[in-house]
């Protein structure tokens, strides 16, 4: 396969974004890892994915610096696949992303899963971006900046 041409969407955030987290699998791989799970089987059960689709997508995270391999914790011979800081950055665009689908994509009343604060039990607040002066921001009220 030859590399890929570069366009003039590589000089966008949202592109390379895309580009190396915006397939399901690894999405879906950061999503579980938040989950704590670590294991290439944990992740293969929780998935379904093929064995080498996993671990194609599994060694683009690690080399793109979001999960990092460490020793097992339990002292066995396995790996254990970690979230870096980079990595645990990513917990803003996971819950967005779980907010819309729990806006969207399901009818009233429909079961789903539910991210709730350790701290008091109770469901995380609808995110929102906001201004410094606080705010809400929208897309309207915002505009792309080329920087040079």
């Amino acid at each position: 396969m030859s590399p890929r041409k570069p366009t003039t969407n590589e000089f966008c955030p949202v592109f390379r974004c895309v580009d190396l987290i915006g397939d399901r699998w690894s999405l879906l791989i950061v999503r579980d890892a938040f989950d704590g799970m670590r294991r290439f089987g944990d992740f293969q059960r929780s998935l379904g994915v093929a064995r080498n689709i996993l671990s194609d997508r599994l060694k683009k995270l690690v080399d793109a610096g979001i999960l990092a391999m460490q020793c097992a914790s339990d002292g066995t011979a396995y790996q254990e696949y970690v979230l870096t800081s980079k990595g645990e950055s990513l917990f803003p665009i996971v819950v967005a992303l779980r907010q819309w689908g729990e806006q969207h994509l399901f009818e009233p009343g429909e079961r789903h899963s539910l991210l709730v604060d350790n701290r008091t039990g109770k469901p995380v607040p609808f995110m929102a971006l906001t201004a410094q002066d606080g705010q809400v921001l929208t897309a309207v009220s915002t505009r792309v900046k080329k920087v040079e």
